[in-house]
């Protein structure tokens, strides 16, 4: 029991990060990865044996996060992938690992687009070539691939996530 507990339990930080990767390299988080997380995050609290309200509370807080992530979304502020993995992920690190996730994500998010706005202007300078991701990545106008700074953000905020406080 403890195995396969301590495997699903690698799910979360797998997959985040492999979300963060994926939208490093092509600029999009496949489905699969949030719905992965979804689906996965039940049977990993089950297992631990959270109690149906913090179950119904993660649940809850995704869905809002959901929502929010879709008026994002829909006036362009935020991509349609990280709105996915940002409400798959807080369904995981709970109510009490959420302020965590959400202040961590938004200083790595604010220093990534900080980096990325700093390394745009020097990149045409350079006179290296590099991988098409790469170069896609420092595109003038180019979008932040957020879903690291999301991956960051769950990754810290998991220590602090009910599912592991219960294990604790």
């Amino acid at each position: 029991m403890f195995y396969v507990l301590s495997a699903l339990l690698f799910v979360f930080p797998a997959l985040v990060i492999l979300g963060g990767v994926y939208d490093l390299t092509t600029m999009k988080i496949p489905n699969w990865i949030s719905i992965a997380l979804a689906i996965a995050f039940v049977p990993v609290a089950l297992l631990v044996q959270l109690p149906w309200q913090d179950i119904a509370l993660s649940l809850g807080i995704g869905l809002a996060a959901l929502v929010i992530g879709i008026a994002l979304f829909a006036f362009r502020i935020l991509g349609g992938g990280d709105a996915k993995l940002l409400s798959a992920s807080l369904m995981w690190v709970g109510m009490s690992g959420a302020l965590g996730f959400v202040l961590v994500t938004a200083i790595a998010g604010g220093a990534l687009s900080l980096y990325l706005l700093a390394a745009r202007k020097w990149w045409p300078m350079m006179p290296w070539t590099a991988p098409k991701w790469f170069t896609r990545l420092m595109e003038p106008k180019g979008d932040i691939p957020y879903g690291i700074a999301i991956a960051v953000g769950a990754v810290l905020a998991f220590p602090n996530s009910e599912l592991l406080l219960k294990l604790s």
